[in-house]
């Protein structure tokens, strides 16, 4: 099957196997880790630009020595678009100040929140595509629930893990079953037929959650879900302190020198 390198059990077509570093912290400790990491992003001030600057060197070194390599997280980063369209309107629309850019008027605390919004999003995407590369499903499952989250949270973040690509698999079924009967999508005529089949793509859903419910009624399920046995972790937990408290030294920092 080529060079594919991802899991092949339901939920694991982000996990990149691989015997690095990262790959072998406890997935609980991987959880905190991304956490902390992102939140300091999102407290350092837009202005501070050095501090993303020196975010972009821990996340590429986090990056390498997680074993990924481009094709791992370019393709993943794509889920950032939506929030680089919302942050590229913000100088159009933003208060005074305005600054010219080129031929342009454009907001001033508008550009900063615009390169705020993307700088923090891709930092914090690229923080959850080492986590999710880098961890099991089951592991994730497990580091959550020692971690004690509450049980329904724990339960509804594994039914959605191991369960969206049944979803998205039957989307692109339904896509191949359209382009077979010679549909095409192609403007405003083409909404009607797209907006039926996301219905029924919704009621398929919701029917395979009832039938998949009463599998787990039948298996004894009680409300709870069984325990989850992960790897065993062989990296000393204390590294995985080292980007988070790298990070919450930069954004200290820019917080002190903003002020």
């Amino acid at each position: 099957m080529g060079d594919h390198r991802h899991g092949h059990d339901p939920g694991e077509r982000l996990y990149v196997p691989g015997d690095s570093a990262v790959h072998r912290l406890p997935a609980h400790t991987k959880i905190v880790a991304a956490f902390v990491t992102v939140l300091a992003v999102v407290l350092t001030p837009p202005t501070a630009v050095w501090a993303f600057g020196c975010y972009a060197v821990l996340l590429l070194g986090l990056v390498l020595a997680a074993g990924l390599t481009a094709r791992d997280v370019l393709p993943r980063l794509v889920i950032e678009v939506p929030f680089i369209a919302f942050a590229v309107l913000l100088p159009f629309v933003g208060r005074d100040p305005r600054v010219a850019v080129g031929p342009l008027e454009l907001s001033e605390p508008g550009l900063w929140a615009a390169w705020g919004i993307i700088a923090k999003a891709t930092a914090g995407i690229v923080v959850s595509i080492v986590l999710a590369a880098t961890t099991p499903t089951r592991d994730l499952i497990d580091g959550l629930q020692r971690l004690r989250l509450p049980a329904v949270l724990v339960q509804i973040v594994a039914s959605m893990v191991r369960y969206v690509h049944v979803v998205t698999d039957e989307w692109r079924r339904m896509a191949r079953a359209r382009a077979a009967r010679g549909f095409t999508a192609r403007g405003p005529r083409s909404w009607p037929v797209l907006a039926h089949s996301a219905g029924t793509l919704f009621i398929r859903s919701y029917e395979r959650g009832e039938r998949v419910h009463l599998a787990m009624l039948s298996r004894g399920y009680s409300g709870q879900l069984p325990p989850v046995q992960s790897r065993e972790a062989t990296a000393p937990v204390a590294s995985a302190a080292l980007v988070p408290g790298l990070a919450c030294l930069v954004c200290v920092t820019a917080l002190v020198v903003a002020r």
